[in-house]
């Protein structure tokens, strides 16, 4: 199996003080560190990164199983010197596998296919584009799509610098990062569809949503984000917001899969056809004229939801607004008592924050 290497010469006035830290960065992140007379290695999957200090230089050797990989194990390693470097900004540059990438290789252009309205207030967009395929992934349901800045006339692209870090041609015009599910595939056709809530007060996700054409180009970055693991019995909860990854997870899931899921929206108008095939007990929680993020509709119901007792594999997921994920994470392992390994809460936006930001996840 080809191995994928690149390696920096980086001068750091005082190394300890910056590869110390770094390590124990990635300790926290799942790494695993090594440290061998004054020679430090760090493992996270697959992939190692080495540093060694040669006189007044210290050498970062870089090591992964596919090129993107050691895309983001440079762009990791360079971030972090330059910030637990203080102000000293070393200079970073990088030999090697990667050198010729003129896009980040998680970066793809796509296009509006079609837009239609869902429900009055979620709206669908279908992207068409090449390498489609990279999106269908259930371990990861998200993306980024680049918002592009008002005051530009055409959008800008991000390109990948010698030191690995991204590029922009107008960094103080750079893109807006508003990160959406992909909700449904249709790998033939090669599209995508992405569902967006459409907000009174709309952020740039929203207003993106409200103002694409079909034939406008788009740039989305991603997969990424958690999604489905496997279990014997599902708690899926969320708002509007979420709605579209619990939707794809549920059509997802197999027919032996039990579980509830509890779906938060405005009003009845806002209820979806889901197809789902599995043993899941559907609710819609309606506010009926409250306004998002104010309820405790999703955390009540959550508290009244008896959990099996059979040593049934149990996973809870569920995103919504940030007071609502910080209740719901809260019951769920201090209450139910659930694991890392059992639950995913996420916070996909904060009341007085805009309607499409993300909080925190956990």
């Amino acid at each position: 199996m080809k191995e994928f290497v690149a390696r920096a010469h980086i001068a750091l006035a005082d190394p300890k003080a910056v590869i110390g830290p770094l390590c124990e960065h990635m300790v926290e992140h799942g790494a695993e560190v090594e440290e061998h007379g004054g020679v430090h290695v760090v493992r996270h999957g697959g992939a190692h990164v080495r540093f060694v200090q040669e006189g007044g230089s210290t050498t970062v050797d870089a090591r992964a199983a596919s090129l993107e990989e050691l895309y983001y194990l440079r762009m990791m390693v360079a971030s972090h010197i330059l910030e637990f470097a203080g102000g000293q900004n070393p200079a970073i540059e990088w030999s090697g596998d990667g050198g010729d990438l003129q896009r980040p290789p998680n970066f793809r252009i796509l296009q509006v296919a079609g837009i239609r309205d869902v429900t009055p207030r979620m709206r669908r967009i279908t992207l068409s584009g090449e390498d489609i395929a990279r999106f269908a992934t259930l371990s990861a349901l998200h993306l980024n799509i680049l918002v592009q800045h008002p005051d530009l006339p055409e959008p800008q692209w991000p390109t990948v610098g010698a030191n690995g870090l991204i590029r922009w041609p107008d960094p103080q015009r750079r893109p807006f990062f508003r990160k959406y599910t992909v909700r449904s595939l249709d790998l033939a056709a090669g599209t995508l569809d992405i569902d967006f809530v459409l907000h009174d007060d709309a952020g740039p996700g929203s207003a993106f949503a409200e103002t694409a054409r079909p034939g406008d180009r788009i740039g989305v970055v991603g997969p990424g984000g958690g999604g489905l693991v496997e279990a014997d019995w599902y708690l899926f909860a969320g708002d509007e917001t979420a709605l579209p990854a619990i939707a794809r997870m549920l059509e997802q899931l197999p027919e032996g899969a039990r579980g509830r899921a509890l779906i938060e929206v405005a009003d009845a108008g806002e209820i979806q056809p889901i197809d789902c095939k599995a043993g899941i007990v559907l609710d819609w929680l309606c506010r009926d004229g409250a306004a998002a993020g104010t309820t405790r509709l999703l955390a009540d119901a959550i508290r009244d939801t008896p959990f099996p007792e059979d040593g049934s594999k149990i996973f809870a997921w569920a995103g919504c607004e940030f007071e609502a994920f910080r209740a719901i994470r809260s019951h769920l392992r201090q209450e139910r008592g659930l694991g890392k390994e059992e639950h995913l809460v996420v916070a996909y936006w904060r009341l007085g924050r805009g309607g499409d930001e993300v909080g925190a996840e956990a």
